[in-house]
């Protein structure tokens, strides 16, 4: 049974302690809806000042919504279009301080005022896509980059 954990380290720390969980969460299980459901949950109840989490599964040439928690989301994404179709189609991560200064951005929720995203990469094809929205302008730093593209890596190894 999960239970939430204090996270009263620092914040590398604590990120460290949620990849942790996510081990924990996703060990035995292959179920790819289940996984991403999970881990989208987790990070819900961990990051502070968020709208938005959630991830958008490639289908073609266009990402399709999958497992989020949060307000109800834009359905498909071409690659190449807003910061999800950028992270897809460049397969890189995409840390926006301003959405509304990035070219072509989609806004889904408008409360939205910066985004992370990260592609998640199994064997060099694209999976799908690790959104996250914040109500905040630059609520992501380095150290949410690099703990965020970690946990990605632990969840692409059970999917």
């Amino acid at each position: 049974m999960f239970q939430t954990a204090s996270y009263t380290g620092t914040k590398a720390d604590n990120y460290q302690l949620v990849i942790k969980q996510l081990r924990a969460l996703l060990e035995g299980e292959r179920n790819r809806v289940a996984n991403l459901s999970n881990a989208s949950a987790l990070l819900n109840q961990f990051l502070e000042r968020i709208n938005w989490v959630g991830f958008y599964l490639a289908e073609g040439e266009e990402l399709v919504l999958g497992p989020f928690q949060g307000l109800p989301a834009c359905v498909r994404i071409p690659f190449g279009k807003g910061v999800c179709g950028t992270a897809a189609s460049e397969k890189k991560i995409q840390r926006i301080a301003d959405v509304h200064a990035f070219p072509g951005h989609i806004a889904c929720d408008a409360a939205s005022q910066s985004e992370i995203v990260l592609p998640l990469l199994k064997d060099g094809h694209l999976i799908g896509v690790l959104d996250i929205d914040s109500p905040e302008k630059d609520r992501f730093d380095e150290i949410d980059e690099q703990m965020l593209a970690a946990f990605a890596a632990v969840l692409v190894d059970y999917l």
